[in-house]
């Protein structure tokens, strides 16, 4: 027999109509009356015809998360976060990876507004934003997340991409390193751009300026390993290598060994993300920690809030640009500089 909220207000010893406000979210319902009704569905193994609920024009519960790719380990961990702390708090999270193709994020926007989400989430790959503004004249609550999304989303949550840029460069300068290499991608991303204006910022204080910026269009490890490579035949008086992802570091540490080299030696390597991997890699990469469950969980509850007074029809709040703090965390793979002499002939 189907189950109906007939059932549900039966087993929960409640009213047909208060169900219905715990399922649709719309009206007031205790705590101790949501808790009934919604072991009730447990029990009964309900789910409401999603047809019926968008004729009633109640509330999706869906959220669209879009994200240049989730093969990027640092997008990866952000979209589990995510969906876990929306799951919690009964939403379903739609993910679209476009793959940073811009034709992607437009016909995902078209998906997400035949789907009638509560909300999105977005970090866009690109400065070119129009395409978002049929959300915003749809009136859906936007979150931008790991970057500004200026002219179509008010709030935003992410990291201190430009302090990260300048405790990467003071932590090397500190250790006496001068000749100092960037490398990463993609060229194109504003968390790079901010991280490189933090690096350049902090060793204008010493009067230094980067020996190379090697930056690529794809995140890619191939691509960056490639760069490391070319920088560190072309450019043999660099000690330090900043790699603007752990991704990009990892790769120049490869290619520093690769090349007969050790870490920290005869090069120093420092990251930015605190990846699982930089642990794990060898040597253990320092690095900028953000903390990217905590940036992923507070764009989630920023956005819950965001949908509620969307509801309620209280939207005098300004928006916020939340930044996440930002730690460097020493491990083994930077060092004391070295004279690059030392390593001539090897």
């Amino acid at each position: 027999m189907t189950t109906s909220i007939r059932h549900i207000a039966k087993l929960a010893g409640t009213s047909v109509s208060s169900v219905s406000r715990v399922l649709n979210n719309s009206g007031y319902a205790s705590p101790e009356l949501r808790e009934r009704v919604e072991a009730a569905i447990r029990t009964l193994n309900y789910t409401p015809s999603k047809g019926a609920r968008m004729l009633r024009g109640a509330p999706s519960r869906m959220i669209g998360l879009m994200l240049p790719s989730i093969e990027v380990p640092f997008f990866g961990i952000l979209a589990h976060a995510i969906e876990q702390e929306l799951f919690q708090h009964g939403y379903q999270t739609l993910i679209c990876s476009t793959a940073e193709n811009m034709d992607h994020e437009v016909r995902y926007i078209s998906m997400l507004l035949a789907q009638r989400v509560d909300g999105v989430i977005v970090a866009s790959a690109f400065g070119s934003i129009e395409h978002f503004g049929v959300l915003r004249d749809a009136r859906i609550p936007i979150i931008a997340i790991d970057r500004e999304l200026s002219g179509i989303a008010d709030d935003a949550v992410m990291a201190d991409h430009e302090e990260g840029g300048r405790l990467m460069a003071r932590h090397l300068i500190d250790l006496g390193h001068r000749a100092i290499a960037i490398v990463g991608a993609p060229a194109h991303s504003q968390p790079i751009q901010l991280r490189l204006q933090g690096i350049t910022a902090e060793m204008a204080k010493d009067a230094i300026a980067p020996a190379i910026v090697a930056m690529a269009e794809e995140h890619s490890f191939a691509e960056t390993y490639r760069l490391a490579r070319e920088l560190l035949a072309s450019r043999p008086e660099v000690t330090a290598i900043i790699g603007t992802t752990d991704v990009s570091a990892i790769a120049a540490i490869h290619a520093i060994q690769d090349r007969g080299f050790s870490v920290p030696s005869d090069y120093s390597v420092v990251g930015f993300d605190d990846l699982p991997e930089a642990a794990y890699v060898f040597p253990r990469l320092t690095t900028v920690a953000q903390p990217i469950r905590d940036v992923g969980r507070q764009a989630a509850r920023l956005l819950e809030a965001l949908i509620d007074e969307h509801h309620t029809g209280d939207e005098s709040r300004q928006g916020a640009i939340v930044k996440v703090p930002v730690t460097l965390i020493e491990r083994d793979s930077t060092g004391l500089v070295r004279n690059p002499e030392a390593r001539a002939g090897r």
